[in-house]
């Protein structure tokens, strides 16, 4: 990896200074990464440029407000907020995942129907908004995991990287998030197939 000469550390201090300058070192050294991370999301360009604005908007606020104190960890602490971005301008926009189970199954299997009659596509949309709403309520954690494995289809490797975790670790709380969910979907007695779920 190259080193620089000047921390991200001491130009963020340099910033809180009045050195606009040091800023400018900041955005120009990581925005290739940040940008990449946020495209991979989104899928367009424009939008993915769109919300590299946002995040740096949000990064100077935070500075200048005095409550930045991810001390030498920038890189990661301006990751999450693009990502947090990101999801929530899908959250916005009510695009939502589909999740697959530990097994491969997809939780919607039984809601294929042959026709889509009136009655079907209402219950279809219930369940979606009834599973948004059992996505809400995972540990933080273990929601964005599921987020960014199932709904942006990021590699464990990236999302370890993006996360500032080991892969072990990513693949733990993956874990954890299906069968937290798969308990909770158990208890509302929702429509799927059990039997895909049998070991």
């Amino acid at each position: 990896m190259r080193k620089y000469s000047v921390s991200d550390s001491q130009l963020i201090s340099l910033y809180k200074n009045g050195n606009e300058g040091a800023f400018a070192d900041l955005v120009n050294r990581h925005k290739n990464k940040i940008f990449t991370t946020v495209y991979m999301i989104v899928k367009d360009q424009y939008l993915a440029e769109d919300l590299l604005q946002e995040t740096y908007i949000k990064v100077v606020n935070t500075i200048k407000s005095g409550r930045y104190n991810e001390e030498g960890k920038f890189l990661p602490w301006v990751t999450r907020i693009a990502h947090n971005l990101a999801i929530d301008h899908f959250r916005k926009a009510k695009r939502y995942p589909t999740i697959v189970m530990e097994d491969g199954s997809n939780v919607f299997n039984t809601l294929e129907f042959s026709e889509d009659s009136i009655e079907s596509q209402k219950i279809k949309e219930d369940t979606h908004a009834l599973l948004r709403d059992l996505i809400k309520e995972l540990p933080d954690s273990q929601r964005e995991v599921l987020m960014m494995r199932h709904y942006m289809q990021m590699s464990f490797q990236e999302i370890a990287e993006a996360t500032d975790v080991s892969i072990n670790t990513a693949l733990g709380r993956m874990r954890y998030a299906l069968i937290n969910l798969r308990k909770k979907m158990d208890k509302l007695n929702i429509a799927y197939d059990k039997n895909l779920y049998q070991k």
